[in-house]
């Protein structure tokens, strides 16, 4: 290792306490997500605004997982706190409005953070640096990269906090950072938080097959977080050359590139790589990726945009959604009006599917849910309740475990009758019934309901 890196490094170095009294009132942080949080520095950081010493401090921050200490009410309400995806840890704070949600999708957070709102700090959890001075920050390289890259370009370059982890991987692709360009640093030991994976249900498994009906061999894919496109991963094991470009790296990629079917030799853009912006799973998925050449992280300038991921033919995306209505609208990330995640890159990925020559985009969720008293209710609604994520227009692919539509170019009446077909059939009359009490269509339309699909 060059001894000026060496030396730079132990300039630079702080303990987290100090490097968090580096931080100023006026200063506005953007912070990447989960893992690439830093833990200890963001610790010392809420003392200092509990201690009302910050507060016209602003952040923004996505999917905290690892800075429980900002969302307690003490905190939050001392500083000016942007949640760009609610978690579990801040879904309180944002229900309570202590928290302030930002309905913004992930690719477009850079450009606002620099053009419209003159971010200048980024906080990274960051790889030990190497023999030529750079950290890896490729676990949640996400907005914050992205938003230090645009600020440069911009001739405004931030400052750049690094808390140095032993167990963060070193993960190629355009996702670090140079000593040269560090502000301060800490160094941490904390074990890297994993995602367990979740097991798929029978609805799951069920909306996962249809969807690997319509994925041929030599497809890139993007898939989320969570049961439902794991069961599609595990649906896709059979297939041939996959690829993969998405906004999270899961263990699904893990899987279909041991079992063969994840090669990235069909790619047509960024061949013979799984390009993310984020890493979130298992402590296994976190060792599979360190030092991996067939992976990359980038911003999400180039990860998440719609333009650039278009550019992978036969661009297959699945995301799963929590509702949708009979015209097709999609509620994404709320439970009525109240705040329950976020907006993500879903809205990318589906314009992207769309946008790539062969490509597909798929909106998925179980037909039902199980109210607090355990009754069932439909998923699928006559009108949406909550915060539109996806405009009717946009929808492609929609599936329940009753089946799969396409949606692009429909009618209000043809989008009744396909919509209502992938209902739960407890609920189909009902929907029939609310589609003609609302004129969405003629009170004397006939739609067939004995010979829709009733059974998974």
């Amino acid at each position: 290792m060059s001894a000026k890196w060496n030396e730079l490094y132990r300039e630079k170095l702080r303990t987290p306490d100090e490097l968090a009294g580096m931080i100023e009132n006026h200063d506005k942080i953007c912070s990447p997500t989960a893992n690439g949080t830093p833990r200890i520095f963001w610790h010392f950081l809420a003392k200092r605004i509990e201690n009302g010493e910050l507060p016209n401090l602003e952040l923004i921050m996505g999917l905290n997982l690892n800075a429980p200490d900002i969302c307690k009410a003490e905190v939050s309400s001392k500083f000016y706190y942007r949640d760009g995806f609610t978690s579990p840890v801040s879904r309180r704070g944002a229900q309570m409005g202590l928290i302030d949600p930002a309905p913004i999708r992930f690719s477009d957070i850079p450009r606002s953070n620099v053009e419209l709102r003159d971010y200048n700090v980024a906080t990274f959890t960051a790889s030990p640096m190497d023999k030529h001075g750079w950290f890896s920050v490729g676990l949640n390289a996400s907005h914050s990269f992205s938003s230090v890259q645009r600020a440069k370009q911009n001739g405004k370059p931030m400052k750049i906090y690094l808390e140095v982890n032993n167990n963060h991987p070193f993960i190629y692709g355009h996702s670090h950072v140079h000593i040269s360009e560090v502000t301060g640093l800490c160094e941490a030991d904390w074990p890297l938080i994993p995602i367990p994976t979740e097991p798929p249900t029978r609805e799951d498994l069920a909306i996962g097959a249809y969807i690997a009906e319509e994925i041929p061999d030599g497809a890139c894919i993007q898939l989320g977080i969570g049961g439902l496109p794991n069961a599609v991963g595990l649906n896709l094991k059979d297939k041939k050359d996959l690829g993969g470009h998405t906004e999270i790296i899961v263990e699904s990629y893990k899987e279909l590139y041991e079992c063969g079917a994840l090669t990235n030799r069909k790619k047509n853009f960024v061949p013979d790589r799984v390009v993310g912006t984020l890493v979130l799973g298992t402590k296994e998925l976190y060792d599979w990726c360190d030092h991996n050449k067939i992976i990359e992280i980038h911003g999400v300038d180039f990860a998440c945009n719609p333009y650039t991921a278009a550019q992978n033919d036969n661009f297959i995306t699945v995301n799963a959604i929590m509702e949708c209505d009979l015209s097709g609208q999609c509620v994404t990330d709320s439970q009525d009006t109240r705040q329950y995640s976020g907006m993500g890159g879903q809205q990318d990925f589906v314009q992207a599917g769309w946008m790539s020559k062969g490509g597909k985009s798929f909106l998925a969720m179980p037909s039902t849910f199980s109210n607090k008293d355990g009754t069932i209710q439909s998923k699928i609604s006559p009108v949406a309740s909550g915060w539109i994520g996806i405009n009717r227009w946009d929808v492609h692919y929609l599936v329940t475990e009753y089946g799969c539509v396409q949606l692009k170019g429909c009618s209000m009446r043809e989008r009744v009758q396909k919509i209502v077909s992938i209902a739960h059939p407890d609920f189909r009359d009902w929907l029939v019934s609310e589609a003609k009490r609302l004129h969405f269509i003629d009170s004397n339309s006939d739609i067939n309901i004995k010979n829709m699909r009733k059974e998974v």
